[in-house]
């Protein structure tokens, strides 16, 4: 037991480790756009945050076309994505702020981390048992939110100096690497399928993991959009409250980030309620209650700000809470050999999705408001709720959380 607990904290550590180079964009971008004279919150921000998502994407492809998290030792693949993202990451401190090449770097820095998430979900899956994959991944995933919330928190505060804030992510990646040097491969860790380049589309062959994806692609048609979008929902909704004002909208940043730090709650605790009452239920009751909030989001806007905030939070513990449980159920339907390539597929087309609903909020909010364009968004946790009952009246439910579905 105390080998299971002392790799899985140390993937968790590394993961969220090398992960700062993906979080460290949000935080750096508001200082290199002052540094460059670009207007904070200008098209350059969104380049840089979206550069690192289309980056993760193409290599997430390449990774599951070449079926390589599965074909070589994850953890040699995680170091050497860790340390290339790290590399490319420091590089752009000798480009000048506001360049085309930050961009790019922040490009290649995310298809380096298609090497890190994906591959980190295979290493922790290797140590799970076949009572807890859900609160495994559910840990893992429960970290990056926190992760994915610290920008957040660091500028409300006033934010960090934007080289200090890269150099400190490349340091952490490596860091990262580090510690997955000394991480052994757990019990469930299965040798890899011989290569067959369409391996990855068994992930859509399969019934089970094809419903699975589905749910999760209407889970990633909220969740990022609602992640990027949710701190200028709140600050437009406190400067429209009629008692808020300034005074109101200057606590928005340290709002969004007890939001989005709010999904760890949800990781954590869905993990628990999914290994003993089933994924199928947990991944519904998630992805029905962040639907409401997306509707909800409406008619809360301009209210009393304790009142946003509150639809907001339980927005936030209830729109990652089902994340991991995808992960874990296309672990669970998966052929063994497999399990890395499935899930860097599955990643990969949840992450292309998000390029669109991200891009496509400020259009919609600029047409039919914030209330219309966070409705829009519940059209995907309810197609996904369609595709997860549909799993769980399968056969393939019953190879989920030991025949809970």
């Amino acid at each position: 037991m105390n080998g299971k607990a002392t790799n899985l904290a140390l993937i968790t550590i590394a993961q969220v480790l090398a992960l700062s180079l993906w979080f460290s964009g949000t935080a750096a971008g508001p200082g290199m756009a002052r540094e460059a004279g670009i207007a904070v919150g200008s098209t350059f921000q969104a380049l840089l945050t979206g550069a690192v998502q289309a980056g993760f994407v193409l290599g997430t492809l390449i990774s599951a076309v070449l079926t390589l998290a599965d074909r070589y030792d994850p953890r040699r693949f995680f170091i050497t994505a860790a340390l290339l993202g790290a590399a490319v990451n420091a590089a752009i401190l000798v480009f000048p702020a506001g360049s085309a090449m930050a961009i790019a770097a922040r490009f290649l820095t995310g298809a380096a981390l298609a090497g890190v998430y994906p591959v980190g979900m295979k290493l922790a899956v290797g140590w799970a048992d076949r009572g807890d994959t859900g609160l495994v991944i559910g840990i893992l995933v429960g970290g990056l939110t926190l992760g994915s919330a610290s920008p957040h928190l660091a500028n409300a505060l006033g934010g960090l100096d934007w080289r200090l804030t890269l150099t400190t992510a490349s340091l952490a990646a490596v860091l990262g690497a580090g510690l997955i040097g000394l991480v052994k491969l757990g019990p469930r860790h299965a040798p890899a399928a011989p290569f067959k380049p369409a391996a990855a589309l068994e992930l859509w062959r399969n019934r089970g993991t094809r419903l699975t994806t589905l749910g999760y692609l209407g889970h990633m048609w909220e969740l990022y959009a609602m992640w990027a979008w949710v701190g200028a929902y709140l600050a437009a909704s406190f400067a429209a409250w009629r008692g808020g004002g300034g005074a109101a909208s200057g606590g928005a940043a340290m709002a969004t980030f007890a939001v989005v730090a709010a999904g760890t709650i949800g990781c954590v605790a869905a993990g628990l309620l999914a290994d003993r009452l089933g994924r199928v239920r947990v991944t519904v009751w998630a992805m029905a209650t962040s639907g409401a909030c997306c509707l909800l989001a409406g008619p809360a806007f301009g209210l009393h700000p304790a009142l946003t905030i509150g639809l907001c939070f339980v927005w936030g513990v209830a729109v990652i809470a089902d994340s991991a449980q995808f992960s874990a159920s296309v672990a669970e339907l998966s052929d063994p050999r497999l399990t890395g390539t499935m899930l860097t597929v599955q990643n990969c087309l949840g992450f292309a999705l998000t390029l669109v609903t991200i891009h496509l909020m400020p259009v919609l909010v600029g047409s039919i408001g914030w209330g219309g364009a966070f409705a829009s968004l519940a059209i995907g946790p309810a197609l996904g709720c369609i595709a997860m009952l549909r799993l769980g009246r399968s056969k393939a439910a019953t190879r989920l959380a030991s025949g809970r579905g």
